[in-house]
């Protein structure tokens, strides 16, 4: 690619991110021409310029894992072992799937670059696998497959390049945690002392790859749901030792609980979920926490469906997206009120540094957040 056309392609981006953060950033204004309060009133003020666009990937399977590099560079993981990438902003998706891996279910996915990715594939036993490229998916290598029969692993996480966490449903009454120092390449059981034990019943979905996430250097939360109550682990030592809060988040039923987490700092959190099943009503389907997740309040406006994902917009103190089967919601008050935003079905949905925000979900969509 020639330097004039890298400046061009450059100059667009930045125009774009620009555009972007203007629409949901900028102040909301009022009748009287003041600023209007909290935002949410005026939420037409902030989305009549910016929606979903999506970018067609030629392929049917459910995409439920997704990391979004840049507004150019995305990756996406699902169903069939099918693992996509783009690098010209989803004009074009290259299959990249790992050889031989067509009966394997990829839930999670985590970028580092448009070359380095690890991948997690869900299951009991040695369906549960971790696989990584360092070469953009031309060629891959499984880094790790489960050998306890008892595990499922349903999400990972990274702190930075090196260093990473994946979760297992419980093992013994606890959950069971993975770790690498070595961005993927070898992964290790942590000891199950600092872990609290798990209710009866309980249990994380794997059902768009933030069932674990991460904030900072060590602080990593981990959601929960199908027990009596739907908690959010807490440990502040990637993985060493937990703490457990309960969320007023409705569970009680293995299709109920805490679906997705979101944490912007160490304090600041969302979390998202519900009941994934088709008609069945989720109410107070969101929380938030002001205390990196020792507690939780409902949202005084709620989503109003099931969500499974939930990301931060970079760059702003309080504008997240969620999103479900049955659409997007949109909060500029750090998670106190959501309001619709798109009714097209996502099971997942990331934002890059540069306001790449992405969606991923059933039969092939991925979508791009567009001014």
């Amino acid at each position: 690619m020639g330097k004039s056309r890298r400046i061009r392609r450059s100059v667009a981006a930045g125009a774009c991110a620009a555009a972007v953060a203007g629409v949901l950033t900028g102040p909301a204004q009022a009748a009287d021409g003041s600023a209007a309060d909290s935002g949410n009133a005026d939420l037409s003020a902030y989305t009549r310029d910016l929606g979903w666009e999506l970018k067609p990937s030629g392929a049917e399977v459910r995409f439920r894992g997704l990391a979004a590099v840049s507004r150019s560079t995305a990756w996406v993981a699902g169903s069939k072992g099918t693992v996509l990438r783009t690098t010209d902003g989803g004009a074009s998706w290259a299959n990249v799937s790992p050889p031989g891996a067509g009966e394997l279910e990829f839930r999670d996915i985590e970028a580092f670059d448009r070359k380095r990715a690890v991948v997690l594939a869900i299951g009991e036993g040695e369906a549960s696998r971790v696989f990584r490229t360092e070469d953009g998916g031309k060629t891959w290598t499984e880094a790790f497959r489960n050998d306890e029969p008892r595990a499922f692993y349903d999400c990972l996480t990274f702190f930075d390049a090196k260093n990473g966490l994946a979760m297992s449903d419980p093992v013994d009454g606890k959950y069971r945690i993975l770790s690498t120092s070595d961005g993927g390449r070898s992964w290790r059981v942590l000891p199950s002392e600092g872990m609290p034990p798990a209710q009866t019943g309980e249990a994380g979905f794997a059902a768009g790859g933030q069932c674990l996430v991460s904030q900072g250097r060590s602080d990593v939360w981990l959601a929960t749901g199908g027990g009596a109550t739907a908690r959010v682990l807490h440990s502040a030592d990637r993985g060493l030792t937990w703490t457990a809060a309960e969320t007023p988040i409705p569970a009680g039923d293995p299709a109920r609980g805490v679906f997705a987490l979101a944490f912007r700092s160490r304090t600041q959190g969302i979390a998202v979920g519900g009941d994934y099943r088709a008609g069945q009503a989720s109410p107070q389907a969101s929380a938030v926490s002001r205390d990196g997740g020792r507690t939780w309040e409902t949202s005084a406006e709620p989503v109003p469906a099931y969500r499974s994902g939930v990301t931060w917009v970079p760059h702003t103190k309080s504008v997240a997206l969620a999103v479900g089967p049955t659409g997007t919601d949109l909060t500029l008050d750090g998670g106190r009120t959501w309001k619709a935003f798109d009714p097209g079905s996502f099971d997942t949905v990331d934002c890059a540094e540069d306001f790449g925000c992405w969606a991923s979900g059933e039969k092939g969509r991925i979508a791009r957040l567009e001014p």
